[in-house]
């Protein structure tokens, strides 16, 4: 009996994981948000979502509800997070980011998941007990995630100061490669 459950549970996971690939494709022509319509706005034709493409631009809210574009940061090295308050990983990286923006020249922007989050609320009760004091961006409808092809939780870009990705991480970071990776982008 129990190897039928095992087997089942295996079966329905398989079956996830294949619809999921195959019907979340990444064509561009069906991303939504700002970063759809960068080509539109000016964005050059290198933009991507590859090592070396420029990032592609996005604004979101943050937790203070105030505007935050990523072209805006241009000149100085950023690091964008894509996690949840759910997320064990995402969790477990956070003080190693907040160690990352105390100790380096760059900036950090944390967009949250939030379609997948409780409430709003619970992110920044979340934010406030962990002490972090870098921005965090709100990603209601998920489109700047689905956009960004985010699949596993965390995913981070770091992105130099002319606005290229120099690396991306799927999975979480610790805070000797988060340096490593920013020395790198010098």
């Amino acid at each position: 009996m129990k190897k039928i459950i095992f087997f089942l549970i295996i079966g329905a996971m398989l079956s996830w994981a294949i619809y999921d690939f195959t019907m979340t494709g990444t064509d561009s022509a069906n991303q939504p948000n700002d970063v759809a319509s960068s080509a539109a706005s000016g964005e050059s034709a290198d933009t991507g979502l590859a090592v070396g493409k420029t990032a592609p631009d996005f604004t979101l809210e943050t937790l203070s509800s105030e505007q935050a574009r990523l072209s805006d940061f241009r000149g100085k090295p950023v690091f964008v997070n894509f996690w949840a308050t759910w997320c064990p990983p995402c969790r477990a990286e956070m003080p190693d980011m907040q160690k990352l923006y105390d100790n380096e020249d760059l900036e950090i922007l944390a967009v949250n998941l939030t379609d997948t989050e409780k409430s709003e609320d619970g992110v920044a009760k979340f934010v406030e007990e962990m002490g972090l004091t870098f921005p965090v961006l709100m990603d209601p409808k998920g489109d700047i995630s689905s956009a960004y092809n985010v699949k596993a939780y965390p995913t981070s870009y770091m992105i130099d100061a002319e606005g290229k990705i120099s690396y991306i991480a799927y999975g979480a970071m610790n805070y000797n490669t988060m340096v490593q990776e920013y020395e790198k982008m010098k």
